[in-house]
């Protein structure tokens, strides 16, 4: 802090001024008050800040930034970081959180003595304003790292829609093709002897990641990632979260309860955004049309989010029917992740987190908010699909 006291300039009102070198008749030299002059520092702050507010409200063409940016930047970065941060088993987002969370304490303790001890306000403001602009710095480097994606073309407009909105008994019928999977599935999904090599490399996995993405984009592939565990295993159990990407080092991290049969689907919907679809039922869709072309493990953990997903939108009575028809692995599955859930979470913190990720969601152009997570249904439904639940993108039907 005191370095940057010492390299600003004068401000009026301290008492500090400049005189003319020019005399003036009469003896008379006044003493003009100098006028407040932006630092280096301050200007660049104060440029981060316009540029963040910019970047924030100007609206941005999608088909610019598919081109440009979600097809042409982002994966050649994506290849670089993700291969990095799986060489490590520590989360770079843990180091970012421990780095900033020091920062910031630091700063604002030392502004707050000062402060008590001087009487002024001065330095309080001051890091109040690097606050706000390290704050416009993260949120650029967000953009720029990732969070563009949200602006690229979406997948309604990207795929051929065939059907309108679907029906109630079309969802329910697609519940039951997904109890029926689940059935058939169940006991190759759970060997006996346990699975030695985790979902993020499994070749069967990894392979129908790489397909699904040829089919929706002409990008190159993105790095599946590894899957993390982070400081925030204690938040994602309490607020029932599976898991998330780090947007600054482009990396996985997963809820650390999660059951075997859950992960390749929750690998499977992370890596969606890897590979920059950023909108949550765009990577749900990703996440199970990969699942479907896996292993029989794989396929079993996309046709159960499907389910978990569709008994959560019908009425009591559509759940009962399609409950009436789960065989008993598929409602044990059911019933332990229920424990999971209940075992660990806090309900207001997990209404409050959800509330805040709505508004997030809606901030980066999402309207539908958390209610986006659903819209995969009406995707499935709508889309028209080649043999093997191949998506049909416009222009190449």
């Amino acid at each position: 802090m005191s370095s940057y006291e010492s390299k600003t300039a004068p401000i009026a009102g301290r008492g500090k001024t400049v005189a003319s070198s020019a005399p003036y008749a009469g003896g008379y030299n006044p003493r003009v008050p100098s006028l407040p002059v932006l630092g280096r520092l301050q200007t660049v702050e104060l440029l981060a800040v316009i540029a963040a507010v910019a970047l924030g409200l100007v609206p941005l063409s999608a088909t610019r930034v598919e081109s440009w940016y979600s097809t042409g930047f982002y994966p050649h970065l994506q290849r670089s970081l993700t291969p990095v941060s799986n060489a490590v088993s520590f989360a770079f987002l843990d180091v970012f959180l421990v780095m900033l969370a020091i920062a910031v304490v630091v700063s604002v303790t030392r502004a707050v003595r000062r402060a008590w001890h001087t009487r002024t306000f001065s330095l309080l403001a001051h890091t109040a304003g690097h606050l706000l602009a390290g704050a416009a710095a993260v949120y650029i480097l967000f953009l720029v790292a990732w969070g563009l994606n949200y602006r690229r073309v979406h997948m309604p407009d990207r795929l051929v829609l065939d059907r309108a909105a679907p029906s109630s008994d079309q969802v329910v019928q697609l519940g039951l093709v997904a109890v029926g999977q689940m059935n058939s599935l169940y006991a190759a999904a759970h060997p006996q002897t346990a699975m030695v090599v985790p979902a993020w490399k499994q070749p069967a996995l990894r392979s129908a990641f790489a397909e699904v993405q040829h089919a929706l984009s002409d990008a190159p592939p993105a790095e599946p990632g590894r899957l993390k565990r982070s400081l925030l295993g204690p938040y994602f159990r309490w607020t029932g979260v599976d898991g998330m990407v780090n947007p600054f080092g482009l990396e996985v991290i997963v809820n650390p309860d999660l059951l075997p049969f859950e992960r390749p689907f929750v690998a499977a919907h992370e890596w969606g955004h890897l590979a920059g679809y950023a909108d949550e039922a765009e990577a749900n869709f990703i996440g199970w049309l990969t699942c479907i072309r896996a292993s029989a493990a794989d396929q079993y953990s996309g046709w159960f989010y499907l389910y978990w997903q569709i008994s959560g939108e019908v009425n009591g009575q559509e759940r009962a029917r399609l409950n009436a028809v789960l065989a008993d692995g598929p409602r044990r599955d059911i019933n332990a992740v229920i424990a999971r859930l209940r075992g660990g979470e806090i309900p207001a913190l997990q209404q409050a987190s959800w509330q805040v990720y709505d508004k997030y969601l809606k901030a980066n152009r999402v309207e539908a908010g958390v209610r986006s997570y659903g819209e995969v249904v009406t995707l499935l439904l709508r889309a028209r699909f080649a043999p093997g639940w191949t998506p049909v993108r416009r222009g190449a039907s």
